[in-house]
């Protein structure tokens, strides 16, 4: 897909995508976000869904990507909707999000930082002071 496509979608549509919610650790595995949206915040792993791919397999795909390693589904916790009045496209001041977050757990530990995250940190319960669609998430957990 090329720039102009991307931009078009973001600009008109919701986007279908996965989030992590990934158990390590007696709490939660999150990355400090470096790109829009939610730049500067403690978030889940997450992607879009591309075309023709199942839910399970971006989820799989996502933790590839994002962290280098395969998970576990243990749950899948629903679908969430988001809201940012910010996005990475020049001109488009908001980004709208269709998110299927499921429960998963590492198959290893070897796990390592993509471009989109700076650090990745275990956050355990109570969890206060992370971003609202992340304890929105760790609501569904209970």
């Amino acid at each position: 897909m090329d720039k102009f496509e991307w931009e078009t979608i973001v600009a008109n549509v919701p986007l279908v995508s996965v989030d992590l919610v990934i158990r390590h650790e007696g709490g939660v595995l999150l990355g400090l976000r470096e790109n829009e949206p939610a730049r500067g915040e403690w978030f889940v792993p997450g992607g879009t869904v591309f075309k023709n791919e199942t839910l399970t397999d971006a989820v799989h795909r996502v933790a590839d990507e994002e962290l280098g390693v395969e998970v576990s589904i243990e749950s899948r916790l629903g679908t969430f909707q988001h809201f940012y009045e910010t996005s990475e496209v020049e001109g488009v001041d908001s980004k709208h999000y269709l998110a299927t977050a499921f429960e998963v757990t590492l198959d290893n530990e070897h796990f390592t930082t993509d471009t989109q995250h700076s650090q990745l940190e275990v956050f355990e319960p109570p969890y206060e002071g992370l971003h609202p669609y992340v304890e929105r998430y760790l609501d569904a957990l209970d």
